[in-house]
């Protein structure tokens, strides 16, 4: 073995330990069709003072989203329905009333006076989160802008002494009383709250308030058995069309196709290796891009054993006809490649939920098929070719070529 070659068999054999390490140990995210979650539609409602506009729904939408963000939903589907609804879907959110709580309310925080004036909103917080008080309790810890922070440290400053009402959405949350200055612009919500009341709290402030009431149109829960039943006839029938391509490389190629079979299967280990790693939910599209990928990656490895045959059949030598099948074959390789990478960004970009789900498990199978065709076929070739040359021609079905 070249030198060259036993340096890029090592670095192989890393790379693939390392992707199966990181799938045996870090769980695979699985989207709302296979894992089961909440399926919420909600309407925006008008107030007296504020009409349903687009700008409006636009500001709807970004605060869920930032809420849904907080609370660490992955891969949740926000979308439009019409002027006036919203449809919010939760993997792994069974909890309807928890999340109706985190998503719904409005969340308008007010902190007044003892005369009943509201002084500070949630307009002047810039963050929130949870915390412990001096005992030990779960509370939300609260920071202020810099103009928010002037106006809570003249309100401790001059209200000493006195009770000064937090009110979230009309209801008295906490009645403090003021025992000093705050000057630092940074305050705790303390109260009889469970780590969960006080974690969502923390959500509702940091995202900000809805500017319109939403109501609950619709809410069920997706079962995850239904998922159990679509991960099962997907593994089904991805392990039946793997096994099938397996047959039919070994059938027609024989040994180079051998070598494609080992490609593919450190290239399906890499991919949900990296799958894991980045933490990416596999939906059911996402399924399907993973498979559509690893089409792919059987039609490289036939692309450049088609160009390897040509160039035997041309007169070269074999180590001469594998380095100029591989060069020929790359060009038409990277370019079917790339154009479709570019449209996976183009749909992870534009799509939502299942359809980026597809977008990332087509795009990391794109560019890890480019990878073991490339590099891993090429180099396994290699071995070959320098242990058997002849012996090699002939499993491609060329006779009386030279060394």
């Amino acid at each position: 073995m070249r030198r060259g070659d036993s340096v890029r068999m090592l670095l192989l054999v890393v790379i693939v330990a390392v992707a199966g390490v990181i799938l045996y140990k870090i769980p695979m995210n699985l989207g709302l069709d296979l894992r089961g979650g909440v399926h919420v539609v909600m309407q925006a409602q008008e107030k007296p003072d504020v009409k349903v506009t687009e700008e409006t729904m636009q500001r709807v939408v970004s605060v869920i989203e930032r809420r849904v963000n907080t609370m660490g939903v992955s891969e949740p589907i926000i979308q439009r329905q019409g002027a006036r609804r919203v449809i919010i879907q939760l993997p792994g959110v069974y909890d309807q009333q928890a999340a109706i709580d985190t998503i719904g309310k409005t969340a308008q925080l007010e902190i007044k006076n003892p005369l009943g004036e509201t002084v500070l909103t949630g307009a002047d917080l810039i963050d929130a989160r949870l915390s412990r008080d001096q005992f030990g309790r779960p509370s939300v810890a609260v920071e202020f802008s810099k103009e928010g922070a002037k106006k809570f440290a003249q309100l401790t400053t001059v209200y000493q002494g006195q009770a000064i009402p937090h009110v979230l959405d009309g209801e008295i949350l906490v009645n403090p009383v003021v025992q000093g200055p705050i000057t630092d612009g940074k305050g705790q919500i303390t109260g009889r709250f469970s780590v969960d009341e006080a974690k969502n709290l923390a959500v509702l402030l940091k995202a900000g308030s809805l500017p319109v009431p939403m109501e609950v149109m619709e809410i069920r829960n997706v079962g995850p058995t239904l998922g159990q039943q679509s991960i099962s006839r997907s593994l089904k029938a991805g392990i039946v069309g793997i096994i099938l391509i397996f047959i039919y490389m070994l059938a027609y190629y024989r040994l180079p196709g051998l070598v494609a079979d080992i490609a593919l299967t450190i290239y399906v280990v890499i991919v949900l290796g990296a799958m894991a790693l980045l933490r990416a939910t596999l939906t059911l599209p996402g399924i399907a891009g993973f498979i559509l990928s690893i089409g792919m990656a059987v039609d490289a490895n036939v692309l450049i054993f088609e160009r390897i045959r040509e160039e035997f059949r041309a007169g070269k030598h074999v180590r001469a006809a594998v380095a100029s099948g591989f060069d020929r074959a790359f060009r038409a390789i990277f370019d079917a490649n790339i154009t479709t990478l570019i449209t996976a960004i183009v749909l992870f970009y534009y799509g939502s939920g299942p359809v980026k789900g597809f977008a990332v498990t087509l795009s990391l199978g794109i560019l890890a098929s480019m990878f073991t065709a490339i590099v891993v076929t090429r180099l396994i070739l290699n071995l070959f070719v320098d242990k058997d040359p002849s012996g090699f021609a002939r499993h491609l079905g060329v006779k009386g070529v030279s060394q």
